[in-house]
């Protein structure tokens, strides 16, 4: 009895079994350790920031001031005046800019609620708090400011989420269909074509949805379904190469790049001044990142500073097309080899139920 029951058992949970359930356990605790630890304790650093004075010494002065607080919060630079503080801003050049006031003591700062309303309202704060400290007063303007309907300016960074989330679970549908690795370049292909349809009408459904339908960014639908066909490409094709290369730990690992590290550190929840240095280097390198920030230059930016987001997004398209194309092809030169000297019938079953 004791021997049927420890039978039963063994051919419930296999070895297989045993090791894709000790992945997703590791994948939900790096889930758990990245968004707390990106997203617990936000503050700012470093951030990019215009200080306008005259005469130029007061301003030199000011920055300088602004550069020593502790934790460095701020990294100012002096601008000559408020026209160049504001093209900055919506260049997307800095987040914010102080315009020190040469005759009163009511000072002005430019945020973009935009680019994100905890980094402008953490500004505000910061400046207002130094201000009251030495008798003066800040009055804060919008350059850019965030839709009524977009609340905390997050809009952006839900479409590309799920875009990316569209994008993984076709591209893992699309293999394990009929297998985690595609039997030849033709299959291998062919699975990229779909991708290219899925990322049109994805791009178009996200931008229509977030657009027209509910208008919570005002944001080029033109401009918004370019950018969701790419993020979708750009994510569905490197998910197929990590198929391609490892199988069916390949989405997980698709997970593992695009949700449990791109998602916390895409500049979405948290605008990426206010992330641990971590997080705040690695998000504009992921296609969640560098979704987010083109999505937000389109939507109240003029489309100002997408060169390298794109460039980004670009790169994993390509290199995912290559690397699931080259691999494929690579396991098909293989696979058409010659069986060596006393390979037998063995090696050829052996090809043959991996063709199927």
């Amino acid at each position: 009895m004791r021997e049927s029951t420890l039978s039963e058992v063994k051919g419930a949970v296999t070895r297989r079994a045993t090791v894709l359930v000790i992945g997703v356990i590791a994948l939900q605790l790096l889930f758990v350790a990245s968004f707390v630890g990106a997203l617990h304790e936000p503050r700012l650093k470093d951030v990019p920031f215009g200080v306008v004075a005259s005469p130029q010494p007061l301003a030199e002065r000011t920055a300088n001031r602004l550069d020593e607080l502790p934790g460095s919060p701020l990294d100012p630079r002096v601008l000559p005046d408020e026209e160049a503080a504001r093209e900055q801003v919506m260049n997307r050049d800095v987040d914010g800019a102080l315009l020190v006031s040469p005759t009163g003591t009511t000072d002005t700062l430019l945020v973009a609620t935009g680019g994100g309303r905890t980094l402008a309202t953490a500004l505000g704060t910061l400046t207002g708090t130094l201000g009251e400290a030495q008798g003066r007063t800040v009055r804060t303007v919008d350059v850019a400011p965030a839709s009524r309907h977009d609340f905390n300016s997050l809009s952006s960074f839900y479409v590309v989420v799920g875009w990316c989330v569209g994008a993984y679970l076709c591209a893992s549908i699309l293999a394990i269909s009929a297998g985690a690795r595609p039997a030849n370049p033709t299959r291998a292909a062919t699975r990229l074509g779909t991708m290219t349809l899925v990322s049109l009408v994805g791009g178009l459904g996200g931008a229509l949805i977030v657009g027209p339908i509910l208008g919570a960014v005002p944001g080029s639908v033109w401009a918004l379904w370019g950018l969701g066909a790419l993020t979708v490409f750009a994510v569905g094709a490197t998910t197929l190469a990590l198929q391609e290369l490892f199988g069916i730990t390949g989405v997980g690992l698709a997970i593992l790049l695009i949700v449990i590290a791109g998602n916390p550190s895409a500049g979405g929840a948290l605008p990426l001044p206010m992330l641990p240095p971590f997080w705040q280097a690695i998000g504009p390198a992921l296609p969640p990142g560098a979704g987010t920030w083109a999505a937000r230059s389109i939507s109240y930016f003029d489309g100002n500073d997408m060169a390298s987001s794109l460039s980004v997004l670009s790169a994993w398209a390509v290199g995912g097309v290559l690397v699931t194309l080259l691999a494929a092809m690579r396991r098909h030169r293989r696979a058409a080899e010659p069986e060596p000297a006393g390979g037998g019938s063995g090696g050829a079953a052996g090809r043959a139920g991996s063709g199927a």
